[in-house]
């Protein structure tokens, strides 16, 4: 999982949890942990993420497998991997990576170990990390608990809270109408952020400026959750103007140990998508930089004794 801290010059941080990724969650109990080796990874994504999956394995002496939609015949990602299979026939590119019984169906035929996420699509999905376990495949990745608290941004934030890491103002809940935005909006001001509760990676991220905005953007911004996310749920946080975004990452193992890896810049985005990533964060006061790792750490460690990334 990553932990996002926005922060404007001179101003305090503040959390904005978007999106989960990947640490080992072939743990049932703290107490002992089989080890089996995994000889064969999918990975249920495309692209970038999925190539550099497929090359991390390679070297370390692991069989890759790729799936595709029919789109993404020509793809570098299926070329890159040992094997590769259709998945999502007859549905457009995006909801065939989102089709769980296809990828379920493809790992068990094929004697798949384990399946990597990759970020976006299924990676914040609790019943695809569940779907996996039950069909006898690792999911790489948080248990399917973890996933459904820290996917469901909502939550994610309430546990934050209970954590005592500052998050910015935002809805309790996923709002279920237009007039609950509005209310937001009468109480904290413009301009707001709708985003998709349960994704990240820029989709369904609308900023509101005006009372004139609101409806179309609470549209937009519904219907790109409802494609990209299987789940169209929103809520609502005052927007921050033109913050540091600073992303801390955590490894966590099966033993409850959680530790940081200090932190990267990603504030030079396109869409609410990161463009370069810099490491470490370029004139990031010491101080704050020890805050904001702390913070990572004690939120990852209110998983219940479960590890997580951020």
């Amino acid at each position: 999982m990553m932990l996002q801290l926005h922060f404007a010059k001179g101003r305090r941080a503040f959390l904005v949890l978007r999106r989960l990724s990947v640490c080992p969650a072939t743990f049932q109990s703290t107490q002992h942990v089989e080890y089996k080796p995994i000889k064969k990874v999918m990975v249920a994504n495309r692209g970038e993420i999925a190539i550099r999956v497929f090359r991390a394995c390679t070297e370390l002496g692991i069989r890759t497998v790729a799936v595709y939609s029919e789109q993404d015949t020509g793809q570098m990602h299926r070329q890159k991997a040992d094997e590769a299979y259709l998945i999502g026939r007859g549905l457009p590119p995006v909801q065939a990576y989102l089709h769980i019984p296809d990828i379920i169906k493809v790992a068990k035929e094929n004697e798949v170990d384990a399946v990597h996420p990759g970020y976006g699509f299924l990676s914040e999905r609790s019943d695809f990390a569940q779907a996996c376990i039950e069909a006898g495949v690792r999911f790489i990745g948080p248990s399917p608990e973890v996933v459904g608290k820290m996917g469901d941004k909502v939550e994610a934030r309430a546990i934050a809270i209970s954590a005592g890491v500052p998050v910015v103002p935002g809805t309790d809940a996923p709002i279920s109408s237009l007039n609950q935005a509005q209310e937001f909006s009468n109480t904290y001001g413009f301009p707001i952020i709708f985003k998709a509760a349960y994704g990240g990676g820029g989709r369904g991220m609308r900023v509101v400026r005006s009372y004139e905005e609101l409806e179309e953007n609470y549209t937009r911004a519904y219907s790109e959750a409802l494609s990209a996310f299987g789940n169209g749920a929103l809520f609502v946080e005052k927007f921050i103007e033109k913050p540091r975004h600073i992303e801390v990452q955590i490894l966590g193992d099966a033993y409850g140990n959680v530790v940081h890896l200090y932190e990267r810049d990603c504030s030079i985005q396109r869409r609410h998508q990161k463009v370069v990533e810099i490491a470490p964060a370029a004139h990031l006061d010491s101080q704050l930089r020890s805050k904001l790792t702390n913070d990572a750490v004690k939120l990852a460690k209110q998983q219940d004794g479960l590890p997580v990334a951020f």
